[in-house]
């Protein structure tokens, strides 16, 4: 059911709310409680969705099991679907492309991690398509998180996070080729390998301080040595909150560094795998976008998009969404029984949230959106692989008001889907063009997409 009304209506669960159209986001169903879960056959472009802790039913590890998508080419003529006022054009064909980084001077840096190589693509402002295709650098070892150094004034480095390490590349705006090797500034983000291998990484505004994203090794840190609540404690008065030993160590936490790898730190810990990291617009606040834990159920564990405190833990392994613990690890925490952060905006469990971009509060040029998407979070969901029903598989805006969180997110790109069997694409890597339009990437299709607002709908 899709209703368009201009002001507010409250049906049970379901609020009707905003204003309709160009002017901003769409009128749409906002729904909560029980009605916020459901799979790709409840999703469409506008339907909105606002899952609490205290929606999330209790965990049935006997029935979840892996459910992955087989991946099908693209049906003749399919497109992705999303609100009125907007235009999704193929933007450029690329092999399995990930995340996506936007340069100052508009040059569209897109890493395609697993040929471990990173491409350039340019266009003139307000083109449908990438003009050319360029190689920036290749025989990386699994390149994702990317980031330019000093983050005001002309870039002189490209900061690019691999698989364990992070370099620098010299760069200079209008490089399409690194003019220089790369340079080693983290050598070793973790002591193990394997597991949870995109890192992201992010500046402070001022650029002393560069975090990095390390997912986990496992699913809940099942081969990690067992200690008993007091040998836990004692370990505790020495490390940051949270924080994980053996195998895990350095891992499913935000690192912090300064910008040549030294004073190195654990920002935030307790996050099983923020593959997406972004920074507030004008502002030192951290976000991220995470995948959290699988195998507790169809509806178990929500994924999220959260502010993220210093110092802050989020619960994994022993506990999610507050002092939900996992019960495959009962009792084996109970001095961090009250200390878990839970986190801002819940989003249907094995989404899998990928990269996350802010839509930027100054966006101008002849594909920009609306007034109203402005200082909004855009974030790609690559989609389920334990769920009987699919989910994800769409681009989401999850919606902020003065840089705080309302916990409500939108589907704003969707029809990846082809059936129960099968999707067609996964999206990946996000950020906005120079000219305002949104750009994601879809590694199944090969494909980064472009959205653009219409004519007339500013």
């Amino acid at each position: 059911m899709k209703m368009f009304l201009k002001g507010a209506l409250t049906i049970g669960a379901l609020s009707l709310a905003g204003p309709l159209g160009l002017a901003g986001p769409a009128a749409a169903q906002v729904r909560t409680g029980a009605a916020a879960f459901g799979d790709y056959t409840t999703d469409a472009p506008g339907v909105v969705r606002r899952i609490t802790a205290a929606d999330v039913p209790p965990p049935t590890p006997d029935k979840a099991k892996a459910a992955p998508a087989g991946t099908a080419p693209r049906p003749a003529g399919a497109m992705p679907k999303t609100l009125p006022g907007f235009e999704i054009t193929e933007f450029a064909k690329l092999d399995h492309p990930r995340l996506i980084r936007v340069a100052p001077n508009g040059d569209v840096f897109v890493a395609e991690t697993q040929a471990g190589r990173i491409k350039v693509l340019r266009a003139k402002p307000g083109a449908a398509a990438s003009d050319s295709v360029e190689t920036f650098a290749e025989g990386l070892k699994g390149p994702f998180g990317m980031a330019f150094y000093p983050v005001t004034g002309e870039p002189k480095w490209l900061y690019v996070a691999e698989n364990n390490t992070v370099t620098r590349f010299p760069y200079k705006s209008g490089d399409t080729k690194a003019s220089g090797p790369a340079e080693t500034v983290v050598s070793e983000l973790t002591p193990s390998h394997g597991g949870h291998t995109t890192r992201d990484i992010v500046f402070s505004r001022d650029g002393s301080r560069m975090f990095v994203s390390v997912g986990s090794g496992s699913n809940v840190a099942e081969e990690v040595t067992k200690k008993s609540p007091e040998d836990a404690k004692v370990w505790q008065a020495s490390h940051p909150l949270g924080a994980m030993w053996d195998q895990e160590a350095d891992r499913a936490d935000v690192l912090e560094f300064d910008p040549m790898g030294k004073a190195r730190k654990v920002y935030a810990t307790g996050i099983r795998n923020c593959v997406g990291l972004a920074r507030t617009p004008g502002s030192d606040q951290i976000w991220c976008s995470t995948n959290e834990r699988d195998m507790l159920g169809d509806d178990l564990v929500p994924d999220y998009i959260t502010r993220v405190k210093p110092g802050g833990f989020y619960g994994w392994p022993w506990y999610y969404l507050g002092d939900h613990e996992d019960p495959r690890l009962a009792g084996q925490r109970p001095d961090l029984k009250g200390k878990a952060t839970v986190p801002d905006v819940l989003l249907q469990a094995h989404s899998a949230s990928l990269q996350m971009a802010f839509y930027p509060p100054g966006a101008s040029g002849p594909a920009a959106f609306p007034a109203a998407y402005r200082g909004q979070i855009f974030a790609s969901e690559h989609g389920s692989w334990n769920r009987a029903k699919r989910t994800g598989y769409k681009v989401i805006m999850a919606k902020v008001v003065n840089g705080v969180p309302t916990g409500e997110y939108e589907d704003f790109v969707t029809g990846f889907v082809v059936n129960d069997a099968s999707v067609w694409g996964r999206p990946v890597g996000i950020d906005t063009a120079k000219d305002g339009a949104l750009l994601f990437s879809d590694d199944v299709s090969g494909t980064v997409w472009r959205v653009a607002a219409k004519a007339g709908a500013k």
